[in-house]
């Protein structure tokens, strides 16, 4: 069965972090750590968190 695909604007940072998880993803289970370092500082870093 076909996947309809669906096409979205996103922004440079999206699509940075898009691109290194599919990057991580490759790399498994060999993996680069500190690809997965990297893809989770720019979730973090997206994220919209108050301060404390």
């Amino acid at each position: 069965m076909k996947k309809e695909k669906e096409w979205i604007k996103v922004t440079p940072e999206e699509k940075d972090l898009i691109e290194s998880i599919r990057n991580y993803n490759k790399s498994f289970p060999d993996g680069y750590p500190e690809l997965l370092w990297f893809v989770q500082q720019l979730f973090d870093n997206m994220l919209r968190q108050p301060y404390f």
